[in-house]
């Protein structure tokens, strides 16, 4: 590597995907310079551990107060995070609403971004189900993919039993057994939900962060050509004749300005603000910030009938302090008979001496909507957020065949909800507001060819440049039923392993030019 270089590798977010990118980089490269930038700040003392798992009190009591509904987009709260005005200096670490931050996002209301190191992946609920079916990019479907999606789940840690089998959620299995087996595809029956969690010695289920994949991010000590800097937020990438010479950056307590060099630069910022940094660095091919997508949300919690599941409130377990439910359970997508993707979390409620009172099954439909060019990110060329890049107006709406599945999976809800005990939708259900999920994909989809559909190739690689690449959910061009996070995963795994290939060619030409001088 020429020795200008900041890095051999700059990475963009230090999130799940950035995270997983350095711990392949470097399982394959010893000594590559991999740096890291973000511009959230450090949650807590432990950069890019999972909230779950901190070890701060008051932190640990706020995080589990958010996530005790078992909804992600209840992370930020129910009602809209504050407008946190022109500038996010001293701004708290945490989840924000896109329109608390400047953006315009209207049409999806609860759309929101994490402003702290390790993004994302520090709140969310580790829930890894397996895609299936249209939900892998059939272009890239065979062995190598589900290679791929298998290191996918190693870098994820993820448990295929994650909560071991109890009675109440064993006799709620058999319920979603008898109404879905008939409509569901071979092998894709209900079950418990595979979870990115690990056993401690203590048995309590730590949830896996960034740090978790690669641990410099929590404690640089461990390795010497790896740096992080938090704080520092990247604002353009510098690039000419289709090459990006490295990124520059905002120290965002102070506004200095800096250029960081690197051989290979990789995006991995999310969804949302992958694009509008492309857009911002005057990258900005047909369909970057278009197809955006999300499945819809239909939430539902149901109080059981005791003496209908065959148990008593006696067999209840109160749930462990540290987690917000005692089973977490799924009924996978089958394609048009059963397109729902059913993800449940149960509760034991008890009185303030833990007595068991009752004993609740959340029935979470997610239901998939159509790909549409029209549902967008736009970037504004005069207008910024409160991060100083351009301002983002949201796009988005359903289909009318997607209100439609929204309609059987409310009642296929109530029949669920029915079989287990007394169930009112006007209370006891609600579509969330389109943002809810989280999970959002599409803005920077791969593709095939560059036909002005996608805005990289298949490795992630970003359509004219020679040493641009981005990865995460953005990535992906297919609707998803399931969480994202997973099939999200692959991609940051084609990445790494097309960025390491590419190290390995320019070391190899520049030790050949070495010796040719020699």
């Amino acid at each position: 590597m020429t020795h200008h270089l900041d890095a051999d590798v700059l990475i963009v977010g230090s999130g799940l995907m950035g995270a997983a990118v350095a711990r392949r980089l470097r399982g394959e490269q010893p000594d590559a310079r991999i740096l890291m930038v973000d511009g959230g700040p450090v949650i807590g003392t432990l950069p890019g551990q999972h909230l779950h798992d901190v070890p701060e009190e008051d932190i640990w009591q706020r995080y589990n107060q958010r996530v005790s509904s078992g909804i992600q987009g209840f992370y930020t709260g129910t009602a809209p995070t504050s407008d946190v005005g022109s500038s996010l200096v001293g701004v708290e670490p945490g989840m924000y609403h896109l329109s608390s931050i400047g953006q315009e996002a209207q049409e999806m209301p609860a759309a929101a971004v994490a402003w702290n190191v390790g993004g994302m992946g520090v709140h969310w609920t580790a829930a890894t189900p397996t895609p299936w079916g249209e939900e892998v990019p059939q272009f890239l479907a065979g062995s190598q993919w589900d290679a791929d999606l298998e290191s996918a789940s190693e870098l994820l840690h993820v448990t295929e039993e994650p909560f071991p089998p109890a009675g109440p959620g064993e006799a709620t299995l058999e319920v979603l057994h008898r109404i879905f087996d008939g409509v569901s595809a071979p092998g894709r029956t209900a079950r418990h939900m595979p979870m990115a969690v690990q056993f401690d010695q203590d048995g309590v289920r730590r949830r896996t962060g960034p740090n978790t994949i690669f641990p410099p991010i929590g404690d640089g000590r461990l390795d010497p050509h790896f740096s992080l800097l938090a704080g520092t937020q990247a604002v353009r990438l510098l690039h000419g004749g289709g090459e990006v010479r490295g990124v520059e950056v905002r120290e965002v307590a102070t506004g200095a300005l800096q250029e960081l060099r690197a051989a290979v630069t990789i995006v991995c910022a999310d969804a949302i603000r992958t694009p509008q940094l492309l857009f911002a660095s005057q990258i900005r091919p047909t369909a970057l910030g278009r197809y955006l997508n999300e499945h819809a949300f239909l939430t539902g919690r149901v109080l059981t009938d005791l003496d209908r599941l065959g148990f008593e409130l006696a067999d209840l377990i109160p749930m462990a302090d540290d987690e917000f439910m005692s089973e977490h359970l799924w009924v996978p997508h089958s394609g048009p008979e059963q397109p729902f993707h059913l993800q449940i979390g149960n509760q034991v409620h008890i009185d303030e001496d833990r007595r068991p009172l009752a004993y609740s099954v959340g029935l979470g439909f997610y239901v998939p909507t159509e790909i549409q060019p029209d549902n967008r990110l736009e970037f504004s060329e005069e207008h910024v957020d409160a991060a100083g890049m351009p301002r983002i107006s949201v796009r988005f709406s359903y289909s009318d065949d997607d209100l439609r599945l929204i309609q059987r999976a409310r009642e296929m809800q109530q029949v669920t909800a029915e079989a287990l005990g007394p169930f009112d939708p006007g209370t006891e259900s609600a579509l969330l507001p389109a943002g809810s999920s989280l999970h959002f994909t599409g803005t920077v989809r791969m593709g095939q060819t560059d036909d002005g559909a996608s805005v990289c190739d298949p490795d992630g690689r970003v359509w004219g440049f020679d040493n641009l690449y981005v990865a995460g959910n953005g990535v992906l061009p297919t609707a998803l039923a399931c969480n994202s996070t997973l099939t999200g995963m692959v991609t940051a795994v084609r990445a790494a392993r097309a960025v390491s290939r590419q190290l390995g060619s320019v070391a190899h030409r520049e030790g050949s030019e070495a010796v040719a001088l020699s």
